[in-house]
């Protein structure tokens, strides 16, 4: 019988050296976008598709997500003593239920395939969802969701890919694409960072998983390879050698928020996304344009 997606593992161990000073000694994934941290946009997504059990894959100095998935029974007694019900109702709908978190820790940094082993007994014998925290999404359902539902159809391990210009796709992860199935295909191969020609199609892969246990085993004898680090793409090519995979084509938008660039651009989305601040925003942005044209003009030449 196939056995249900009920645990998700999240890698919050990275350093986010790309926006020093400002996570010498916040998260990364603490980091805010509009009024809420990167994190509790990937945990949302997951809840929306089921999950119940999160699972973080932690280091040094990453003690605020623990706190920030807790109970704060002061604010939460402050804001009920000042009647504040809406923000108090808002928080606690995010609250995970008691036992619904776990944290472990990766001591070394070796790279996302080794993060993901350090879950392997919290997650057990199950099949289990994986999101990468830098990766936010906006659509009207979410990506995850989808994804369990395909992998219903199929029970096997999922990826969620997304189209790039092919003149970039070797900066990515690549998958080549077989015969449609379901609401997906099947996945004829996977190469991570392809020389630039040599890419089997141009869909990448971003940063949303659904994989089989067996992916622990295989981890457990992974050899390093890119940078020195323990790769998942090539526990995966392993893994697909036993057991078919499916693509996902995800036709929302995918935010990289580890990249300065990346999250500034979630900020604009998600707060014009919002009905209570868009109309607020579009003149904000109007009034930036306007201001900083000169320095777009020589950015643009």
């Amino acid at each position: 019988m196939m056995r249900k997606v009920r645990k998700a593992v999240f890698p919050v161990a990275g350093l986010g050296t790309r926006f020093l000073p400002a996570t010498k000694a916040i998260p990364k994934e603490m980091l805010t976008v509009v009024d809420k941290p990167v994190i509790q946009y990937v945990v949302d997504e997951a809840r929306e598709a089921g999950i119940e059990h999160f699972i973080f894959v932690t280091g040094r100095n990453k003690a605020v997500i623990e706190d920030h998935f807790d109970v704060q029974f002061e604010l939460y007694d402050t804001l009920a003593q000042r009647g504040k019900s809406d923000q108090l109702s808002r928080l606690q709908r995010l609250q995970p239920s008691p036992g619904q978190t776990s944290f472990t820790r990766q001591q070394v940094p070796l790279g996302l395939g080794h993060a993901v082993w350090c879950a392997r007994e919290l997650v057990g014998d199950e099949p289990f969802a994986l999101l990468l925290p830098d990766m936010i999404m906006q659509s009207e359902k979410s990506c995850m969701r989808d994804m369990v539902e395909l992998y219903e159809q199929t029970g096997n391990n999922i990826i969620a890919v997304q189209e790039c210009d092919p003149a970039e796709a070797h900066k990515y992860g690549i998958v080549g694409r077989g015969e449609t199935t379901h609401t997906g295909f099947r996945i004829t191969g996977m190469v991570e960072k392809p020389k630039p020609g040599t890419a089997p199609s141009n869909l990448y892969i971003n940063g949303r998983y659904i994989l089989q246990p067996e992916i622990f085993s295989i981890l457990e004898s992974q050899e390093k390879g890119a940078g020195n680090e323990i790769q998942l793409t090539d526990a995966m090519l392993r893994l697909e050698k036993r057991q078919p995979f499916y693509g996902y084509h995800y036709q929302g938008r995918t935010f990289d928020c580890g990249s300065p660039e990346g999250f500034i651009e979630a900020n604009v989305a998600f707060a014009l996304w919002r009905k209570d601040l868009n109309q607020g925003m579009a003149g904000v942005i109007r009034g930036l344009l306007d201001d900083y044209e000169p320095l777009l003009h020589r950015a643009r030449g």
